[in-house]
């Protein structure tokens, strides 16, 4: 589990083809790698990967064709950078809301535009998360925990304050960018209670 206050930004290295999916290479910024043991969870832009080949500055992941396929992780080119948070101690304290790390599909950037020193971000998410997204509720986009500010049809706008786009790869990107979104687990939670509701016999 995650946080989605992130702690560095990383670039991708390198990548390389294994078996019909890619082991990536991160460089990790100034992410200490110290406490970090090989098997442990770290998120690269949202989606939780498992760290292999750790150096003091470096760490490897296998990246599956689902993952590749459903999140940005497929279209990386050397030198991207990435959010990168490693994953919650229970002794830590919870700054955003629990983020899994499993991103549920992508989104794509409609809008930015400056209000005084912060900047309102616009998005828009395919039906099938859009209805999980609720004004003031959480979101996670691209490892950043977020709360959203407005929700009309398909789009959500979400507040950036000035830290969170010097801290974040939000400062490199741009009006129609693919972004992974995940949603809040306890919307998902709330549905499935619903259905089971609708199809449990009566008593």
């Amino acid at each position: 589990m995650f946080t989605g206050i992130i702690q560095s930004i990383g670039r991708l290295f390198g990548s390389e083809e294994r078996g019909g999916d890619r082991r990536m290479v991160f460089h990790v910024g100034t992410l200490a790698l110290d406490d970090v043991r090989q098997g442990d969870s770290i998120a690269v832009a949202g989606v939780c990967l498992t760290a292999l080949e750790l150096t003091a500055d470096t760490f490897a992941a296998d990246v599956s064709l689902e993952t590749l396929g459903l999140t940005t992780l497929g279209t990386l080119l050397p030198g991207a950078p990435v959010n990168l948070e490693k994953a919650l101690r229970l002794s830590d304290r919870l700054g955003g809301h629990l983020v899994s790390g499993h991103v549920d599909g992508l989104g794509r950037v409609i809008d930015v535009h400056g209000d005084a020193r912060s900047q309102r971000w616009t998005f828009e998410v395919p039906a099938t998360l859009a209805r999980y997204i609720a004004s003031k509720g959480s979101i996670c986009i691209d490892g950043v925990s977020l709360t959203v500010n407005e929700v009309e049809g398909l789009r959500f706008g979400v507040n950036l304050i000035p830290h969170t786009q010097e801290v974040t790869t939000f400062a490199t990107r741009r009006i129609g960018d693919a972004v992974n979104i995940e949603v809040d687990r306890m919307a998902r939670y709330a549905e499935r209670l619903a259905e089971f509701r609708e199809q449990a016999p009566a008593m």
